[in-house]
């Protein structure tokens, strides 16, 4: 899901540092998880390529040796001495070994700088709302949400030197690219269709103040225009299936992932919550039968103020009700500079154009990063690898929309609880397209169909650029698709057990706290430091 910077959405970054992390002593220097502490900064040392002038290499070569080195830092994490260690630091060392796996499937398996040509990203303008970008992207992609404009001196000269990189990272890309498929190939040139049109509106800005960043952006537009044409030219004769098997699917989940279902145990669980979620939705609109449909704006005025009121009543909500500590630095706003014409709406629009307030929920995202900027934990204060987080940082989000609901904040229009179904239904329904396509099972052109069929008032049309965009990106990141699904419904899980073992006892503020202090992690970890219960990670084990 394209989020809220996707429609301009500019909201403060940041996020927490855990009270865990913050409370809880890290062992003295010298002591095994100093060790590790020191091994995880030479392992993510270990992970950034060569960079000469701004181009990241990703050649052959060099990515030979990159593989080659993979068995050694395995070697050096697995003779770390972990006797002894508190299931926190206990979890930190499979943090970092996930981190090793992850890297070693992408040589094994998904090899994205030959392989994707959109992990060749050269220009992002807006932040993600996740821990880091969802799909794999290269080193040093020129972000232009961390500048301010009027630029500094600072950031003239990392724009201008990024910029000007563009042309050669494309030139290598096309020798790097020798496993190129249809799918990645039409991918590819819809991503770089875009960047051409942001470099277009960068130079078109920056003309008159920075006249050699604005001819530095012209130049890069030209060489990304040259690479979509390349790609186009290439698609000819190139294989369709773009997917990595169930075998592999079920590999990646288990040791990257630390995800304990698998490829059908996925599959089942889609489809019993895209049935849940169609049956509740005729339920709750036989309840609201009564009551006038929800129109969307029709005005940029109407948007601002709809978003304005949505924002502060949900903040409030979760104050009023003690949902979790909101610390004073705690604060959400959603500009709208701009408006889409009713006909123009794709999916989540439809709903941000009716009723805001559903999908905000989605958007304790951004409370996360102002929660993460304050994160130290010398492991997990920063964002993981491999994208190992996706089962907690969207699962949270997707169940958070229903628990809201379930908690009242929609209490004041039923018809808004509607939506609520409608966003799993479509989550439910696009997981599922992207687990056949990786099967193997449907065509792209398949899967649109599905995803389009099964989201509810016709929201997603059969070519919704929406729909498309999660396509490629699950066909990129393997998992990401169903993890908002899968990882609510071990949320569910994690809360079920607390409130049956601490009874009435039970506070939703102090479980969201002490959820919150464990970091963006896997789902599976945090369950096994939450509760002590290793049952999730023995099946990964096994």
């Amino acid at each position: 899901m394209k989020k809220c910077t996707s429609i301009g959405f500019i909201i403060a970054a940041a996020v927490i540092m855990s009270l865990s992390c913050s409370e809880k002593p890290v062992q003295q220097a010298g002591s095994p998880y100093q060790d590790l502490i020191s091994f995880f900064s030479s392992w993510r040392d270990f992970t950034v390529p060569a960079v000469n002038g701004y181009v990241p290499d990703y050649s052959k070569a060099a990515m030979d040796r990159q593989k080659q080195g993979i068995a050694r830092y395995r070697r050096q994490l697995a003779a770390i001495d972990t006797t002894g260690w508190t299931v926190s630091h206990r979890v930190d060392w499979e943090i970092v070994n996930a981190e090793i796996n992850g890297l070693a499937f992408d040589h094994d398996i998904l090899r994205p700088w030959e392989k994707n040509p959109l992990f060749y990203a050269v220009i992002q303008m807006d932040e993600p709302d996740v821990p880091a970008r969802e799909l794999p992207e290269m080193y040093g992609v020129l972000n232009m949400f961390e500048h301010e404009f009027p630029l500094s001196p600072e950031s003239r000269r990392t724009v201008l030197n990024k910029l000007q990189a563009v042309p050669a990272i494309l030139t290598q890309a096309e020798t790097n690219l020798t496993g190129l498929t249809v799918s990645f190939c039409d991918f590819g040139i819809r991503a770089k269709q875009a960047e051409s049109r942001q470099l277009q509106a960068l130079a078109d800005r920056l003309d008159t103040t920075a006249p050699d960043i604005a001819e530095a952006a012209l130049q890069a537009k030209a060489a990304v225009d040259n690479f979509a044409l390349w790609l186009e030219k290439e698609k000819a004769g190139k294989p369709e299936f773009s997917g990595i098997g169930i075998d592999a699917f079920n590999r990646y989940m288990k040791e990257v992932h630390l995800v304990p279902f698998t490829w059908q145990q996925q599959v089942d669980l889609m489809e019993r919550e895209l049935a849940r979620s169609l049956a509740a939705l005729a339920m709750q609109e036989n309840s609201s039968r009564y009551l006038p449909r929800l129109t969307p704006a029709q005005s940029l005025q109407e948007m601002q103020g709809l978003m304005k009121k949505n924002t502060a009543r949900f903040m409030a909500f979760i104050k009023e009700e003690e949902i979790f500590t909101v610390p004073e630095y705690m604060h959400l706003e959603v500009p709208v500079n701009s408006f889409i014409p009713e006909d123009k709406l794709d999916f989540f629009y439809h709903i941000y154009y009716r009723a805001p307030l559903p999908l905000l929920c989605h958007q304790i995202h951004w409370l996360e990063k102002q929660r993460e900027l304050r994160n130290n934990h010398p492991i997990r204060g920063t964002a993981l690898l491999s994208k190992i987080w996706d089962s907690r940082a969207e699962g949270l989000a997707t169940n958070f929309e229903e628990l809201m609901m379930h908690a009242g904040i929609l209490d004041h229009d039923p018809r808004e609880k509607e939506f609520t179904w409608i966003l799993l239904a479509f989550r439910a329904a696009r997981a599922l397209g992207g687990l056949k396509l990786h099967a193997g099972q449907w065509t792209l052109d398949q899967a649109m169909e599905f995803g389009s069929q099964y989201t509810p008032n016709g929201f997603a049309a059969p070519d919704s650029p929406m729909l498309y965009g999660d396509y490629a990106l699950y066909m990129s990141q393997p998992g990401y698709g169903t993890s908002y699904v899968y990882g609510k419904a071990q949320l569910d899980r994690l809360i079920a057990g607390q409130r049956m073992e601490l009874g009435r006892k039970f506070s939703l503020r102090n479980f969201f706290d002490d959820y919150f202090s464990r970091g963006i992690i896997p789902a599976s970890l945090i369950y096994w430091e939450m509760t002590g219960k290793e049952d999730e990670m023995e099946k990964l084990r096994l």
